[in-house]
């Protein structure tokens, strides 16, 4: 059995375009080179990797198996590309994680600011995505540390219990809702909805839910925080629909109310999840501590 790097590079590249054409122009090889490519890497391996036919190409399940392995091979050179670069500018240590928007906008930032002071020689790579998303990252080996909320299937993963997470509905002062004990996510999409910007995990996590009730979110609005999103509300322009968190720190200030949502997926159990926790470096395994230690530290006012 014998392939390269160039070998991994053609299948994914040929993968991700359903195209053999495609992808060896991605690979920046001739159609013949990566045709003669392909059949030693399948004659070598004994198996068929894909199935030909008019509209391009189809991955058989070997062929799904390579080409996973494939990414997560591809995946740590990079990284080990990388952190010698940052090595040789003086920074010694490269982190990735990808979190969910409550996260990221809630409970993250002091303790990245607390981790970064204590970890002077690491550099930090943060990203917003969706629960599955960021599971999918981790497994592949495209991101070291997970923050995820929700439902999401993790069996292939460790997973370490971090926070609890509950959306709310905002509303202005004097709203018909404003007064409710709790009311269902259905029952909102009647009304002006302000969210946050496209990019955003929990844009693409309201998106769902209501396609899930085969209903259109009315966006009267999008921005670019949880602040801002909170002063449109005030402002009469919309309700909205954020973490509880978020939400009590801007009423104290503003003239809005929080009303809970009766949906289940409302209330969301956030979990740390890395590929395996003793094979992260010293200085990633530091700061899966610290986020550990945060969230059981008493709340603050």
């Amino acid at each position: 059995m014998h392939f390269d790097l160039t070998d991994l590079r053609l299948m994914v590249h040929i993968a991700e375009a359903d195209s053999l054409t495609r992808g060896a122009a991605a690979a920046h090889l001739s159609l013949p080179a990566a045709s003669t490519r392909i059949k030693h890497l399948e004659a070598s391996l004994g198996l068929r990797l894909f199935y030909r036919n008019r509209q391009g190409v189809t991955l058989t399940t070997p062929g799904q198996d390579f080409v996973r392995h494939a990414r997560l091979v591809l995946a740590q050179i990079e990284n080990l590309a990388g952190e010698m670069q940052e090595y040789a500018k003086g920074v010694k240590g490269h982190l990735r994680v990808y979190a969910n928007t409550t996260a990221l906008g809630e409970f993250l930032p002091p303790v990245l600011h607390r981790y970064l002071l204590d970890h002077p020689d690491v550099s930090i790579d943060l990203r917003e995505r969706l629960s599955d998303d960021i599971v999918r990252a981790v497994a592949e080996g495209q991101t070291d540390i997970g923050i995820v909320a929700g439902h999401v299937r993790t069996e292939s993963l460790e997973v370490i219990p971090y926070r609890s997470d509950r959306l709310v509905l905002v509303v202005p002062a004097g709203h018909a809702l404003a007064d409710a004990a709790a009311v269902a996510f259905e029952d909102t999409l009647h009304l002006d909805h302000i969210g946050l910007h496209e990019a955003s995990a929990i844009h693409a996590f309201l998106r769902q839910a209501s396609a899930g009730l085969h209903r259109a979110l009315r966006l009267r609005i999008q921005v670019g925080n949880f602040e801002a999103a909170c002063r449109m509300v005030d402002a009469g322009v919309g309700v909205g629909v954020m973490p509880e968190s978020a939400a009590r720190r801007h009423a104290r200030t503003l003239a809005i109310r929080i009303v809970a949502l009766s949906d289940a997926w409302s209330l969301r159990a956030l979990q740390i999840c890395l590929r395996r926790l003793d094979a992260l470096p010293g200085f990633a395994r530091d700061l899966v501590e610290l986020l550990v230690a945060d969230a059981r530290a008493p709340s603050r006012p």
